[in-house]
């Protein structure tokens, strides 16, 4: 990744760069490859976790201590091409704040990955009253202005793609082909991606909330239809079993109801309660800046 960082850059590397890497609590002897990088380039700069705090904290780091005017996000697995930046940051001198990167294909990824990261994004911006760019991640280049407002954000749960839509400024993009992950596996497992989407989702809407009321109304009408019915049942047709309509009517879409709004509401105290705690976001371990 270095190394092609280093050819992406070519003519440009004059006008001044850095390279930090975050080192998100990796145990396959990641930091003696920095470690060696820093030996051979000054330009190279690093930030070692305590422990793996996940990746948008782990992005969040890095915008904290980074210095440079423009700042490219991308991860270190090369599904991010680091060819693509050139192209990227001549967009910014057309006076652009925020270039991202379009992912035109992905390869190498499942069916059910891809299914799902298609849809959350117009699920998302259904719901959110923000345009967020479809099929697009953290890949991109950014201004200064931007990082610093990034920085902030007081907030926990971070997303960080959301923030920088919902921040406006003057944005755009490039296409490009995701290729496949050249070593390991990816950590983002299905649950990882479900945590994701629902932070991003409950950090810029309050819909799930406004659901719940809307579902309670509606619930509320089929348990007085059901309750009429089961009524009629017992004194016009004489056909019921003794408890046993109320009973179900009364479990099944009231406690339904009542779970549903429980667990969102939950999920909107548990932001508020991680938020009142304060505590720091990440650890840095060691760090050379």
């Amino acid at each position: 990744m270095y190394r092609r960082c280093i050819d992406a850059l070519g003519s440009i590397r004059h006008k001044g760069y850095e390279f930090l890497f975050v080192n998100d609590g990796s145990t396959d002897g990641s930091m003696d490859v920095i470690r060696s990088l820093v030996s051979t380039d000054r330009n190279v700069r690093y930030i070692d976790l305590s422990r793996n705090f996940g990746q948008q904290i782990a992005l969040s780091a890095g915008l904290d201590h980074c210095s440079g005017d423009w700042v490219a996000i991308l991860d270190a697995d090369l599904q991010d091409p680091p060819e693509c930046i050139p192209d990227m940051l001549s967009r910014l001198e057309e006076g652009f704040d925020v270039v991202y990167a379009r992912r035109k294909n992905r390869q190498g990824e499942s069916l059910l990955k891809k299914w799902t990261a298609k849809w959350f994004y117009r699920l998302f911006n259904a719901l959110v009253p923000i345009d967020m760019p479809l099929d697009t991640g953290d890949f991109r280049v950014i201004r200064r202005n931007v990082v610093d407002i990034l920085r902030n954000m007081p907030e926990q749960q971070k997303f960080i793609r959301g923030q920088i839509a919902w921040m406006g400024f003057r944005q755009t993009y490039i296409e490009y082909d995701r290729p496949e992950r050249k070593v390991g596996a990816t950590g983002y497992t299905i649950g990882k991606m479900f945590r994701l989407a629902l932070d991003g989702i409950t950090s810029f809407s309050d819909f799930p909330l406004r659901l719940v009321t809307l579902s309670g109304f509606v619930f509320s009408f089929i348990a007085f239809l059901g309750m009429l019915y089961a009524l009629y049942s017992k004194f016009i047709l004489k056909d019921f079993v003794q408890g046993w309509t109320s009973i179900m009517i009364s479990v099944l879409f009231i406690g339904g109801v009542q779970l549903i709004a429980i667990g969102i509401l939950g999920a909107y105290i548990s932001r508020l309660h991680q938020n009142t705690r304060n505590r720091p976001l990440y650890i840095v371990r060691d760090s050379n800046l």
